[in-house]
């Protein structure tokens, strides 16, 4: 065997270098040489050795001193006592002679080579088996960022050394059961990219809750990454559509989150770094425009391409030169390991009440148990098995106590947190960016954690009864009749990517509308017919727009995009707004804007409003919204559906007003459905397939105004039935004169989801589509499939309709 080589430079690392410079000193050297050329920048640095490490345990009797604490740990010794031990150890063992001038000659070349004296550098821990797709030692070792001069250098490395005991570091190893001296530590040095100037943050080239893998999302804070890795801040959030990347002359960024950014880490004046409060300025600012994060994204979707695998990538931004930089780069180890046949959904089976604390849901699960609010790490004796943990934020060292909680809530961070993180390994739900949890949530108290309802995770008081249903979707069958989805939510429309739906049949602006625009868009545009508090709340709401308008239409947008991308390149039908007048006045600032009617239901909404002086202007920002998404974005898939449209007139001229909005019917593929909700629909089908490219049935409408019942009327319930002969039969007629105008008919609602026998109805009748909501899904597509192998085999050939709307097959 050759002498020892203590340092290598990146530029001479590559992937196969893991077992020598771990994973990621052998990343950053791989995309140092074998990434420039599509642009990728890292930072200049070099690595110690695998062969380093083991010199420094051969150094009086290391490693037999070690071995013997770990001993102790297998015959049930505190880890906290035995980790303190480990790490004293390696504090007190002054680095081997070699490896000393090997690093201090190094960096010598490192500041010859930039020009400058003691230049400050990231001093980063790399275990040998880190960053591997089986698992994830990331945030396990110390990183030391700030670090100048030949003293501070060496002392950091020592310490990076100690971390590979930390007590974090030992229970991973030893759940993930790995040989503690069989991994080995090198250490990254790195000159420092001055983010604390700028910006900084993590991208996952998946959506890191759902694993949907066609969207690569950008996280971002002001000043150093440590805020965003660690969880001490909520950061922007910036999504990027895969398939639009490909057409330079499309935004491929669907949506723009921005988060609060209290907090940036920056320099220290005696070195390393410090947190500081944010300016308010700085705090509603996005970190990065759209180039820099298309720049980004196209950056990890070449590392994703060249690795195989979807990566979880740090980056930087210089402050002083405005460049963007890779810093780290490792495969994504939580989703990229999950089944993606099996679908395991959990849902409330109680009215829970009004929640307790709200934030961002990490998992998809539920979990209930007594609140432990704590301000730090405890021994793990004083933390019950199943607690509720409860922090303002958590980092590695509370990874033995996450393991034991039932869920976890914290008062910041986003998505990328490192509680996010852990939670989505432990599979433990979490709900993180509470901004009160603490304050709100009373140690010992009981509480449910519900992060299955949505991007929004919940706290229930109390333990609440759920459910949970697992379906294997390589077990669903396939069927003639498209079974699409009814989605609402842009925040949990990734959830359901692996459902094998035919599109989405309905997607309602008035969620989007009401829970992330909140605004009258007449108000947006008038405000001075607004009172004084409204138009106060509005102009915080909208600061940064010159254009109140634009503040609709990007908020709408991203919604919409975010569900159109859901399905791509399915048919994802959305349906312009159908808020009712009393439901319109109660969005901000809208009351001026609406009239008192006696029954909204059959009022001013749908298509009457769109081509009338009092929704004209507003109208006109939701086509902006919805042209944007197409031809802005790219997501050609999305087809413009118009409710409530009660005649012929109405439908020329809501027509006409998209085509003045630039929306024109077969104009790059552009489709326009009507909504079947009314019988002048049924009756005039053939007129109306004239002008509409498609039929969307709206079965609660439709039943409400065939049999004349108040479809919330308590005292006419009975009568409310979809399955009236009245109904079915325009049902059917409607899908007769379709198909002859060759036009297809869909049905959206819960029926379907909730009667066999109405699907078998719909089947029957021949409809293209049901459109259902997604945790119904499953059940419907067999429904489906049984109605249509029953009408394929002969054995109904008719539905015979009772008048007590029984249905009953006509057996030849």
């Amino acid at each position: 065997m050759g002498p020892i080589r203590h340092v290598v430079p990146f530029t001479e690392l590559g992937r196969h270098d893991v077992g020598r410079t771990g994973g990621k000193n052998a990343s950053l050297g791989e995309m140092t040489t074998r990434l420039a050329g599509a642009g990728i920048r890292v930072p200049p640095g070099f690595a110690t050795t695998a062969e380093a490490y083991e010199e420094l345990l051969g150094s009086r009797d290391l490693r037999r001193r070690v071995e013997a604490q770990i001993d102790r740990l297998h015959e049930g010794a505190p880890l906290d006592q035995v980790g303190a031990a480990i790490r004293s150890l390696f504090l007190a063992e002054p680095l081997p002679v070699p490896l000393r001038d090997a690093v201090l000659a190094a960096y010598e070349h490192m500041a010859e080579e930039l020009g400058r004296e003691s230049p400050e550098v990231a001093v980063r821990s790399s275990a040998t088996a880190e960053d591997l797709p089986e698992a994830s030692f990331a945030g396990q070792q110390e990183t030391y960022l700030n670090v100048s001069g030949a003293d501070a250098l060496l002392e950091a490395c020592t310490r990076c050394y100690a971390s590979l005991f930390t007590d974090r570091a030992i229970d991973y190893r030893e759940r993930m059961g790995f040989d503690h001296l069989a991994v080995a530590l090198s250490i990254g040095v790195q000159v420092m990219v001055r983010s604390d100037l700028a910006g900084a943050g993590v991208v996952f080239t998946l959506d890191p809750e759902s694993g949907f893998p066609d969207v690569i999302v950008v996280s971002a804070a002001w000043g150093l990454g440590e805020t965003v890795v660690s969880g001490q801040v909520d950061p922007d959030e910036y999504t990027v559509f895969k398939p639009s990347m490909k057409d330079p002359a499309i935004d491929p960024v669907i949506d723009v989150r921005i988060g609060a950014k209290r907090l940036k880490a920056v320099y220290a004046d005696t070195g390393l770094t410090r947190t500081v409060d944010t300016p308010d300025g700085e705090r509603n600012q996005r970190v990065l425009d759209d180039a820099e994060i298309r720049t980004l994204a196209g950056w990890a979707a070449a590392v994703e391409e060249h690795y195989g695998c979807p990566m979880d990538i740090e980056w930087a931004k210089d402050g002083l030169t405005g460049e963007l930089w890779i810093v780290q780069a490792r495969p994504e180890t939580v989703q990229s390991r999950r089944r993606t046949t099996t679908l395991t959904r959990r849902r409330l089976t109680a009215l829970p009440g009004e929640p307790l604390v709200e934030g961002i849901a990490v998992g998809e699960a539920i979990g209930q148990g007594r609140v432990v609010a704590l301000d730090a790490p405890v021994d793990l004796d004083r933390f019950p098995q199943g607690g509720v943990l409860v922090t303002g934020v958590t980092d590695p060292d509370w990874e033995p106590v996450m393991k034991r909680a039932s869920a976890i809530v914290t008062d910041h961070g986003g998505r990328t947190s490192h509680a996010a993180i852990v939670s989505r390994e432990l599979g433990v739900p979490a709900v993180v960016g509470t901004g009160n949890g603490t304050r709100i949530l009373r140690d010992g108290h009981s509480v449910t954690v519900s992060c299955a309802e949505g991007g929004s995770g919940r706290v229930y008081q109390g333990l609440l009864p759920y459910e949970e249903t697992q379906t294997d979707l390589a077990e669903l069958p396939a069927t003639r009749t498209r079974v699409m989805l009814n989605l609402a939510d842009p925040s949990a429309a990734f959830r359901w990517w692996r459902l094998p739906a035919d599109g989405v049949g309905l997607a309602r602006l008035e969620f989007i509308v009401a829970h992330q625009v909140k605004v009258h868009p007449m108000a947006l545009l008038h405000p001075e017919r607004l009172e004084p508090h409204d138009r106060h709340v509005i102009e915080r709401l909208t600061e940064g727009y010159l254009d109140r308008g634009d503040y609709f239409v990007d908020r709408l947008a991203h919604g919409i995009a975010r569900i159109a991308a859901s399905r791509w390149p399915t048919p994802v039908v959305v349906r312009t707004s159908d808020f009712k007048t009393n439901e319109y006045a109660k969005l901000l600032g809208g009351r001026p804007f609406e009239p008192d009617e006696a029954n909204p239901m059959i009022g001013w909404r749908g298509a009457s409003r769109y081509y009338s002086d009092g929704y004209r202007e507003g109208f006109a920002l939701e086509c902006r919204a919805l042209r944007r998404v197409r031809e802005g974005m790219g997501l050609t898939n999305l087809v413009v559906m118009i409710p409530f449209c009660r005649t012929l007139g109405e439908a020329d001229q809501v027509l006409a007003v998209m085509a003045d909005e630039g929306l024109v019917r077969g104009e790059n593929g552009l489709q326009v459905y009507v909504m079947a909700e009314i019988p002048a629909n049924i009756i005039l089908a053939r007129e109306f397939a004239e002008r509409f490219d498609g039929f969307s049935i709206g079965s609660n409408d439709l039943t409400q105004l065939t049999l004349g019942v108040d479809r919330d009327s308590e005292a006419l319930a009975h009568v409310f039935d979809e399955r009236d002969p009245a109904v079915v039969r325009s049902i059917q007629t409607l899908a007769v004169g379709a198909h002859a105008a060759g036009r297809p008919v869909g049905l959206c609602g819960q029926r379907p989801s909730d009667d066999p026998a109405f699907t078998a109805i719909l089947v029957e009748a021949g409809l293209d589509s049901v459109s259902v909501a997604p945790d119904s899904f499953a059940a419907v597509k067999r429904h489906v499939a049984r109605a249509e192998t029953t009408r394929e085999t002969g054995r109904v050939s008719t539905l015979i309709v009772g008048a007590n709307g029984e249905s009953a097959p006509d057996r030849e």
